[in-house]
């Protein structure tokens, strides 16, 4: 299938998808096994060993690689897997920048795991092009981004950052697990890697670990297809068809995510109860132009300033339908507290330099009906 005109949807019904050949099976089988026959000595069917190739995971990879509009796709068997890969291509005294507002599970596998073997990091706050131009140094070799981010929904200028990184020679990689393929491009732009947690929206259904990256850039492709090999961190045959059954409905998902995120943001956005309301879909979000600009809807991620801790313990406990709970991206609706949850391993110092308090409360909106959702928040207020 021709895809660089194909729409999103057909894109995500039918790329790297095919029937299968021996039965005509519109589905991609589950191909579970750990190894290939080969008809003769050194004759094969281009097919050797599982954690090698395997062919469900190869149509997923083409699926991802086509919803981001790149050319190579690398599936792994979590997000952190992805970016160890991505890491991977770099060596001691090399020096990478990275958005100061970064998932905590990135910042740890950075700071505890990788600078032990001679890769520094700084972080800075890349939504400032020119803070971000201060902070390169002669070794700078990537510049790692999120955005939006992970949870204060700060935005970077995508088109600013990669012609910024390309005058200096620097490769970019953009975490777009937020936003989802669907939302947003970052390789339209000009990026040289996309990473997600295809845990998240890509996945959709809480029910599968993974992670990908995407390239269009043939000499990162065929480093991170070596990494992927060695290191060996590959998702499962039925892991890959699990999600590939998912990216078949992710721009259904993805606009209901968008439309009961837009919708409990409007009721939130005056409730006196609530300091600030995070999302770059309100005209209030000092980006909201810029996320006009470069994306294509909002996502269904939204952050609320609850002003102390015991008030975001006590709406949390109150909330019905949101279960508490780590992760983001499934069909139902979630709430976390990022300071004791998903960002624990960030110090406090630098929680507190990005805004992210004790307060804070992230909700991951699902699919489920808006007025329920709506209500149930209204609830949980009324009792703090």
């Amino acid at each position: 299938m021709k895809t660089n005109s194909t729409k999103f949807a057909t894109k995500a019904i039918h790329a790297g998808q095919h029937p299968e050949e021996t039965t005509g099976a519109v589905i991609t089988p589950i191909f579970q096994t750990s190894t290939y026959s080969n008809s003769k000595l050194g004759e094969s069917k281009g097919y050797d060993y599982g954690r090698t190739i395997n062919p469900t995971r190869k149509a997923l990879e083409e699926n991802l690689a086509a919803l981001e509009n790149g050319k190579y796709g690398f599936c792994f068997s979590s997000g952190m897997g992805a970016i160890q890969c991505l890491i991977t291509f770099f060596k001691p005294g090399d020096h990478i920048l990275v958005t100061n507002n970064t998932y905590g599970g990135t910042y740890r596998l950075f700071e505890q795991i990788i600078k032990n073997y001679g890769i520094e990091f700084s972080y800075v706050d890349t939504s400032d092009i020119k803070e971000t131009e201060a902070g390169i140094k002669e070794n700078t070799k990537m510049i790692f981004i999120e955005t939006p981010t992970n949870p204060m929904l700060r935005l970077t200028d995508l088109d600013a950052l990669a012609k910024l990184a390309k005058s200096k020679n620097i490769y970019t990689c953009v975490d777009n697990t937020f936003m989802s393929p669907y939302f947003q491009n970052p390789l339209d732009f000009g990026i040289d890697v996309v990473t997600h947690s295809s845990t998240k929206y890509i996945n959709g259904h809480s029910d599968v670990i993974g992670g990908c990256l995407i390239t269009s850039n043939e000499t990162l492709a065929e480093r991170f297809k070596f990494f992927q090999n060695s290191i060996g961190a590959v998702p499962s045959p039925f892991d890959c068809w699990l999600v590939l059954r998912s990216t078949k409905t992710l721009a259904q998902r993805m606009k209901a995510h968008n439309e009961n995120a837009l919708a409990i943001c409007e009721y939130l956005k005056d409730n006196p109860k609530i300091q600030k309301v995070f999302y770059p879909g309100l005209p209030s979000h000092p980006q909201h132009e810029l996320a006009k600009k470069q994306m294509r809807g909002f996502s269904g991620i939204i952050s609320i300033e609850l002003g102390s801790y015991e008030q975001a313990q006590n709406f949390c406990n109150a909330l019905e339908i949101f279960q508490i709970a780590e992760s983001l991206g499934g069909v139902e609706s979630l709430v976390c507290h990022p300071v004791s949850m998903t960002h624990g391993s960030i110090p406090k110092e630098l929680r507190e330099k990005i805004g992210l308090s004790d307060g804070l409360v992230r909700l991951s909106v699902g699919i489920e009906d808006q007025e329920d959702l709506i209500e149930a928040i209204k609830n949980a207020l009324d009792k703090i």
